[in-house]
């Protein structure tokens, strides 16, 4: 897994790049909190890849845990991805009410996340 810092509008936000998923469980999300917040950053933008599939599968309940921890620890997350395919009509609302708010959001690109990241 790489870090990579950003400035932008003077927030540091972190992308991150790895070869598998990065979000696994609730643990390895509060490890990623933890190492982002200890290196400085206000935000983070992962992309859809970076989570295990039961994360979108919203029965499984971990996306909400995941995200309650973000929240908690008020670690601003945007979540990259082709939003436009969701099958899952609970999965679309999910996202719609995250994207209301302002920590944890949906993007349909890296350069909206940021964007919306900076706001």
């Amino acid at each position: 897994m790489e870090i990579i810092g950003h400035q932008l509008n003077g927030k540091n936000i972190a992308t991150v790049k790895g070869d598998a998923p990065i979000v696994r469980d609730v643990e390895s999300a509060i490890d990623l909190i933890g190492n982002v917040y200890y290196l400085g950053y206000d935000a983070l933008v992962l992309h859809e890849a970076d989570f295990v599939p039961d994360f979108f599968v919203l029965k499984t309940k971990l996306a909400g845990e995941v995200l309650q921890k973000f929240s908690n620890y008020r670690v601003r997350l945007a979540i990259v991805g082709d939003w436009s395919e969701v099958d899952s009509s609970s999965l679309r609302d999910f996202i719609r009410e995250s994207n209301a708010g302002r920590i944890v959001f949906f993007a349909n690109s890296e350069q909206e996340a940021m964007n919306r990241l900076v706001e």
